[in-house]
């Protein structure tokens, strides 16, 4: 059977009114959602800068910035341990990312990236707050509410520690200002013996100082290696007089460990040999300082030795320095110190 023309008519009638049914049940078109285009590019802008002036490294921003020649970017930490391994490796350090040679005399300061980083914002550690960097260790220190604190009266045995907005409340209901005298003296002992050993140390050197026979050197460590398969570095001063003497001072790395370069922790420790022949034993007071050219952060430290004709050198003595300071000496080409030498006469 047939279908007549008006039939297909009614068909495209159809279609077409199907689909203005539809287009009436669209939903309304969605609204633009409205930024904030400068806060959200400032915010872009900040983590392309840090990027950017990271150091090469451990991608941290710098505070002390150096560059290679290249102008690439390392911390000062990260300079000196990259010197540090490259001497103790008898190899030539290289920048981590194009491999120029770097060392003191071609890497320079970039106090332009160190200004740009200090005005950078960070987050305090303590209560989350943006700042810029320059004002973050005050901040830190002195404005922090969230900043951790100790009770006043930590001195006589308090150990609580919280933030400081809760200082003033924990102190009004400490218990320890009503403590008796007896229950306060352990506090007060423990103090003690911490004091007693500075006093013990000012003492010592105060003593030293009254000896009939005192010298001192300003001396300089050189790096050398040993002929071994596998060399090892060491360094040596020259020989300098003492006593009537000759003596020469010796200094290795990690002396706890084969190969210093798998460790972050480096150490230095040095050892006061005597190189002329004693005919009676000499007993000797001695401690190693930062002196006029070495600028080294040291702590005093005092040894004490007996040299007899068959024992002419020292142990090994740690030279009381922390593993950065100890990365910043090896990074120097020469180590200067200053030796103080007291002779004990019997």
């Amino acid at each position: 059977m047939e279908e007549g023309p008006d039939s297909s008519i009614q068909v495209l009638r159809e279609s077409s009114a199907d689909k203005e049914n539809v287009s009436s049940y669209e939903p309304p078109t969605k609204k633009m959602k409205v930024t904030d285009v400068s806060a959200e590019g400032k915010h872009k802008l900040e983590d392309r800068l840090s990027g950017i002036l990271c150091c090469a490294v451990c991608l941290d921003l710098p505070t002390s910035c150096y560059q290679c020649s290249n102008g690439h970017l390392m911390c000062a930490g990260c300079f000196n341990h990259l010197l540090a391994d490259a001497r103790i490796k008898d190899e030539t350090a290289t920048c981590p990312n194009c491999r120029c040679e770097i060392n003191r005399n071609v890497c320079i300061r970039n106090l332009a990236v160190e200004k740009a980083v200090s005005e950078l914002p960070s987050d305090c550690a303590f209560c989350n707050q943006k700042l810029p960097r320059y004002q973050l260790e005050y901040h830190q220190r002195e404005m922090c509410q969230e900043r951790p604190c100790s009770c006043r009266y930590s001195r006589i045995g308090c150990h609580w520690e919280g933030p400081f907005h809760e200082v003033a409340e924990h102190e009004s209901g400490c218990a320890h200002p009503m403590k008796t005298g007896e229950e306060v003296m352990a506090a007060l002992e423990v103090l003690d013996a911490q004091r007693q050993e500075e006093q013990k140390l000012y003492n010592d050197i105060f003593s030293l100082l009254s000896f009939e026979k005192i010298t001192f050197n300003d001396l300089q460590l050189k790096p050398f290696r040993t002929d071994d398969f596998i060399t090892r570095l060491y360094y040596e001063t020259s020989r300098f007089t003492a006593f009537n003497q000759q003596w020469v001072i010796r200094a290795k790395i990690n002396s706890d460990h084969k190969n210093p370069t798998h460790t972050m922790t480096r150490s230095l420790s040095y050892q006061l040999v005597v190189k002329s022949k004693l005919t009676a034993p000499m007993v000797m007071h001695f401690l190693a300082l930062s002196g006029p050219f070495g600028g080294i952060k040291m702590k005093s430290k005092i040894y004490n030795f007996e040299f007899t004709p068959d024992i002419a050198e020292t142990e090994y003595l740690d030279l009381p320095i922390d593993s950065a300071e100890c990365n910043k000496l090896l990074a120097s080409k020469t180590i200067n110190f200053r030796i103080v030498m007291f002779q004990v006469t019997k």
